[in-house]
């Protein structure tokens, strides 16, 4: 029988002790381990993940079923939804209207207005993901005025991948009957403290960002070290888990429906256009 502990480099005697999918390793690294608990991941797209415990949910909203994992002989089941165009979005800030040099100028400049404006940006450049997966609708800009500059397009353009992100985040409580209490996050589009305080702020609650944005490979390392034994149970996990950012909500809750629904009406109307 092999001693785990003693492994070592380059050994012939290399076990594999867990295999999982990229984003159910994302969750698991996340320690998302009871119903309820979320992750977002802010990438190119974004892909947002809550675990529904042992029995799956069956979607009609957009939503797809998966298997989150299987520990022990016991499966846990997660619901995922999908935003198609997330960091994408800022990249073409910098590569389609060169109004930013590079992706870390997003904030600063976002920040030079106090609000979007009244502009609203549906990002539809491949179409829209959860919940509507509709292919034809196309990137569509509302409500531009004289006074509008490139800040205001700048700071819409972040907003728009929370916006996004809310929309699969309401419907996986709508179906699941899970109330939501924080959301943990990763991806390179969460170095955007802007982005991360207005996902707050229309959720309405906390976003949790960990020391290791390496979600998905810090899952597979949790899934191993369980099989080894280096961990001896999900909850000495949870202890070693830890944060570097939280964001809580700023906005009133009443001014937080209020953007959100002129965001549902750009959607709306860009849907129309085809």
């Amino acid at each position: 029988k092999h001693d785990y502990g003693k492994l070592e480099y380059f050994s012939s005697d290399v076990h594999i002790l867990g295999v999982a999918g990229d984003q159910q390793a994302s969750l698991f690294g996340h320690t998302c381990f009871k119903p309820g608990d979320c992750k977002n991941t802010y990438g190119t797209g974004c892909f947002m993940l809550m675990n529904t415990g042992d029995k799956p949910i069956l979607s009609s909203k957009g939503l797809l079923t998966t298997i989150a994992w299987t520990l022990d002989g016991k499966t846990t089941y997660a619901l995922e939804g999908s935003v198609f165009i997330g960091g994408a979005a800022i990249q073409w800030l910098r590569d389609g209207l060169k109004v930013i040099s590079q992706a870390s100028e997003a904030d600063e400049s976002a920040m030079q207005v106090k609000d979007n404006g009244g502009v609203y940006f549906v990002p539809a450049f491949v179409g829209l993901g959860t919940p509507y997966w509709d292919d034809d609708v196309r990137g569509t800009m509302f409500g531009i005025t004289r006074a509008t500059n490139k800040h205001h397009i700048v700071r819409a353009t972040l907003e728009a991948i929370a916006f996004q992100s809310k929309d699969v985040f309401d419907v996986m409580q709508d179906e699941s009957q899970i109330n939501i209490k924080s959301l943990q996050v990763d991806g390179g589009a969460t170095n955007s403290n802007v982005l991360m305080q207005f996902q707050s702020d229309i959720l309405q609650i906390d976003i949790k960002k960990p020391c290791c944005l390496e979600s998905t490979a810090l899952g597979a390392c949790y899934f191993a070290g369980l099989k080894s034994g280096f961990f001896k149970n999900q909850k000495e996990i949870k202890e070693c888990h830890d944060f570097k950012a939280r964001f809580t909500p700023k906005m009133p809750a009443n001014q937080a429906q209020i953007v959100s629904r002129q965001w549902k009406k750009a959607v709306e109307a860009a849907r129309s256009f085809k």
